[in-house]
């Protein structure tokens, strides 16, 4: 199988640091939404990434559709999602406010880099978005005095908060101030020193207006 996508985004970077996790083997296309659009359509119409393309040819689309199937496919016992009950749904809440602020991150980001005039409005909600779902991981982080959010073992949301953590702090640095976010900042270091935390990684590089 191999994944389609850049590793500077955090959707694909949560899904191949979880393909390593697992210790399940696939192929990387770097290819980028904006110069590989025309590769990356027959695959996916929406052209987006990550998209995850099976050995019989299905698509996969989109990280969190990616990670249920690795799920299934590593089964229960090695799954870093639980299956049911509380703390799955508690789990399933943390990977949706970090998924949420990285879409928003992105969103800001593109908004600076390729509008020549910028829309006030649509930058300000953003920002506030972002600083308000900051706010809440952080204090959820504090919260817990195990390594990672189900105790020892990491897990998809410990993951995607560290991934979207990198993101924001590459993209928005005046959106992250350290002291701001004690918490969080340790638990994205805490991941980003895991080895396959740095093997799965790229320097930020935003398409050009």
């Amino acid at each position: 199988m191999f994944l389609i996508g850049q590793y500077d985004s955090p959707f694909v970077r949560r899904v191949a640091i979880a393909l390593r996790l697992y210790g399940l083997g696939f192929e990387h296309k770097p290819w980028s939404t904006f110069g590989d659009a025309d590769r990356i359509a027959p695959y996916n119409p929406l052209r987006r990434v990550p998209t995850l393309v099976l050995d019989d040819g299905e698509a996969l689309i989109e990280s969190t559709i990616i990670l249920d199937f690795l799920d299934e496919l590593v089964g229960p016992e090695k799954a870093m999602l639980p299956r049911s009950g509380v703390e799955r749904r508690r789990h399933l809440r943390i990977c949706a406010l970090a998924t949420g602020l990285g879409d928003k991150a992105v969103s800001l980001l593109y908004e600076r880099v390729l509008r020549k005039e910028q829309l006030a409005l649509w930058v300000e909600r953003c920002q506030a978005q972002i600083g308000d779902v900051l706010g809440v991981l952080e204090a959820e982080r504090a919260k817990v005095t195990t390594p990672y959010w189900l105790g020892g073992r990491i897990g998809h949301a410990d993951i995607a908060v560290a991934c979207v953590t990198r993101f924001t702090r590459e993209a928005h640095p005046q959106l992250f101030d350290t002291a701001r976010y004690p918490a969080l900042s340790a638990h994205a270091d805490r991941c980003e020193a895991l080895a396959p935390f740095q093997e799965i990684l790229q320097p930020l590089a935003p398409p050009k207006g």
